[in-house]
């Protein structure tokens, strides 16, 4: 059983960085996809990006491409969204989660994680 902490959340300027991270313990980390998923006030709870077990696959949501990067360290335990030209649409709770999937694309749905973290605020102003 995997249990999961993310950190890195905050308030910023729009336009401005952030790193989130997402230390796991337990066993068999590496053998987990894993995501980034953001949930604004009043809405559903949305994949942003996810990675697969070794780190050589990545999916991300059409909003964040170009801006957000997706990385795991599997020797560290952790995973990592960094995150620039931040703008107030991305303002939510961010969550990481964990998962046995294989395929990475847009179909993949909460319900498929099995492990999840509690949360971490980011909020962007303009």
């Amino acid at each position: 059983q995997l249990q999961l902490m993310e950190a890195g959340g905050g308030s910023v300027q729009a336009g401005g960085s952030l790193r989130l991270s997402c230390t796991a313990s337990g066993p068999a980390f590496d053998t987990y996809a894993l995501a980034w998923f953001s949930q604004a006030p009043g809405k559903e709870r949305e994949l942003v990006a996810a990675i697969n077990w070794s780190g050589g696959s990545t999916y991300y949501a059409n909003s964040v491409k170009e801006r957000f990067l997706i990385s795991r360290d599997n020797a560290e335990s952790t995973m990592y969204l960094q995150m620039t030209m931040l703008n107030p649409d991305d303002t939510a709770i961010y969550y990481c989660a964990a998962s046995r999937i294989i395929g990475l694309d847009a179909t993949i749905k909460p319900d498929e994680f099995d492990y999840w973290g509690q949360g971490t605020q980011v909020t962007v102003s303009s």
